[in-house]
């Protein structure tokens, strides 16, 4: 397996994630903050395990007075306030046979999370210049194959973001994690947990456009099948607040993932995963980073990859509050929860941040959020959750 390669901006934006799955290609059919989360079983059950993870299921449900076989058809679809689960532990998220078919995927729309940072407000450096989004090569199973996209559910209707495939300590060479943006998979103060939440790595394989996407074969739209959220992690701040000004900083969140179809680690079927750098080093000692994503909104259209490398620097979106990552990009809403990577000491490529937000009124910069002492307790808490 080639390894992870990000070079300093002054040599060219050209280079790219260089990945090569190590175990199978694309498959013919396709198959202060402190962490919260919540669990159930949402992939189809199979022996033990999974018909007790489909009772833990169906008894949440229950609990909040929801039949498990309505909710499939179509009981999803209410989002009166009251009824939202919202909670850590009220995570649910049935898997619905063909939902996610070609041509709802290809509509999805972009959650727009836009901001206008705070002058004055603490460490905020000067807005970088806007750095032109490249599109990555194809096909994207070869270089970038742990980028992907997430499709969920909202009150809004069915949208998108994007998300990647990151290591699980606890189970090496296997894990089911996926690393995106706390606002692409709770509403925060307004809501809850949104529904329906998939990933699908490598998407449009190809980098086909939506004219040639409408002949394209199951495998290039999505290379490595569909993998169903059954647990979700993001931050009691972002629960509690997020939306808010005061938010932004802790806007990530931690999937555990089940295949729709089969029983092959989602690491295994894609043939890698990337550590999480949780040191959260200084703008200025974290160097280059790259920002991969799928930008949805204007000028572009969601169905292509695109990446920006830039120099990191300072944004503060609140008085006391952390300070967040930013580069120049212009990568529009729909890159949202995608990684940034960086490039350890030791040579090693590890997710540093993630999309957040960009800028009121325009485009031309990303921000995310330093991921320290509370985004790896959340992503403990999931692997801890699924060890064995």
């Amino acid at each position: 397996m080639r390894s992870v390669r990000l070079l300093p901006a002054a040599l060219g934006l050209a280079t790219a994630l260089a990945l090569t799955a190590t175990a199978c290609g694309p498959t013919e059919t396709p198959a202060a903050d402190k962490p919260a989360g919540g669990a159930s079983s949402s992939a189809p059950a199979t022996g033990d395990d999974g018909a007790a993870l489909a009772q833990d299921l169906a008894d949440k449900l229950q609990k909040h007075g929801v039949d498990l076989e309505k909710w499939k058809d179509g009981e999803w679809k209410n989002w009166d306030r009251e009824t939202w689960l919202r909670e850590a532990e009220d995570f649910v998220n049935p898997v619905i046979e063909g939902l996610w078919d070609p041509e709802r995927m290809k509509t999805a729309q972009s959650p727009d999370q836009t901001i206008a940072p705070q002058a004055g407000a603490g460490a905020t450096d000067p807005t970088p210049r806007p750095v032109r989004a490249q599109r990555e090569k194809t096909p994207y199973h070869r270089n970038a194959a742990p980028v992907g996209k997430i499709f969920f559910d909202s009150p809004q209707g069915h949208m998108v973001c994007s998300g990647t495939v990151v290591k699980d300590p606890r189970r090496p060479g296997k894990s089911n994690l996926v690393w995106t943006a706390g606002h692409c998979v709770h509403a925060g103060r307004k809501g809850g947990w949104f529904r329906n939440i998939t990933f699908v790595p490598a998407y449009n394989d190809l980098g086909k456009s939506a004219s040639a996407l409408r002949d394209a074969r199951p495998q290039e739209i999505a290379p490595y099948g569909q993998y169903w959220a059954d647990w979700a992690v993001t931050s009691n701040d972002w629960i509690q607040r997020g939306g808010t000004q005061q938010a932004w900083p802790y806007d990530y969140a931690v999937l555990h993932v089940k295949p729709e179809r089969g029983r092959k680690s989602l690491e295994e079927t894609v043939g890698v995963a990337l550590p999480v750098d949780f040191s959260a080093p200084a703008p200025a000692r974290a160097g280059t980073v790259g920002a991969w994503g799928y930008p949805q909104a204007a000028p572009y259209n969601g169905l292509i990859m695109h990446k920006c490398l830039d120099r990191a620097t300072r944004m503060t979106t609140a008085p006391a509050t952390p300070t967040m990552y930013r580069i120049g990009c212009t990568m529009t809403a729909g890159s949202s929860g995608g990684g940034w990577f960086r490039v350890m000491a030791n040579g090693t490529t590890a997710l540093v941040s993630n999309t957040s937000i960009g800028p009121s009124g325009g485009n031309g910069w990303l921000a995310g959020p330093q991921l320290g002492r509370g985004a790896k307790d959340a992503h403990d808490m999931v692997s801890k959750k699924f060890a064995r």
